[in-house]
């Protein structure tokens, strides 16, 4: 009998498999003692709030069209400049990661983590990586990856076995903390 906190996928969509994983990483990470950062996360927010508020104000201004022409090519324009920053911010900064953290309290380390996923579509091959959120801080480490098959993790029911994905995502960030060997 299945638990009712089991995970299930749809096998058949590789979004619902991702999903999954990738929730379930984020909450091995945060278990290990990394608090999960939000800054990035907060400036997208607030940079599509803008653009709401800028779609609004074009939308409901006071004088109809022929009048308001100059105040909508305005927003128009502020609209375009806004979505490019947040094209360019998800592109340069967030690209695969699905988790941003702070360095865990106590350590001597300066940065936190960047973990980043990819699930082709048509693979089941699923690539994990955790890498510095610095990668020019002295501290930051080389970064590690995984590959494996979902079908390792992953019953033919959908019901993902975490105690393994738990296991290989443990052995990955002890893989990333390990301490560097020192070059003679």
């Amino acid at each position: 009998m299945a638990s009712k906190s089991a995970k299930k996928a749809n096998l058949l969509d590789h979004h619902s498999i991702k999903h999954i994983l990738d929730e379930s990483v984020s909450e091995v990470v945060t278990s290990r003692g990394y608090v999960e950062d939000v800054r990035l996360s907060n400036v997208r927010l607030l940079v599509g709030t803008i653009i709401i508020v800028i779609a609004l104000f074009a939308q409901f201004y006071k004088k109809k069209f022929p009048e308001n022409r100059d105040f909508l090519i305005a927003c128009i324009g502020l609209y375009v400049v806004f979505n490019g920053l947040l094209q360019l911010i998800i592109y340069t900064k967030e690209k695969d990661a699905i988790l941003f953290t702070y360095p865990p309290a106590g350590s001597f380390t300066s940065t936190g983590l960047v973990v980043s996923s990819k699930l082709p579509r048509f693979s089941d091959m699923y690539t994990l990586t955790i890498a510095s959120a610095d990668p020019k801080s002295v501290s930051a480490q080389e970064p590690v990856h995984l590959t494996k098959s979902v079908t390792q993790w992953f019953t033919k029911d959908g019901v993902l076995v975490e105690g393994l994905f738990w296991k290989d995502v443990e052995a990955l960030i002890d893989q990333y903390t390990k301490e560097p060997k020192k070059s003679k």
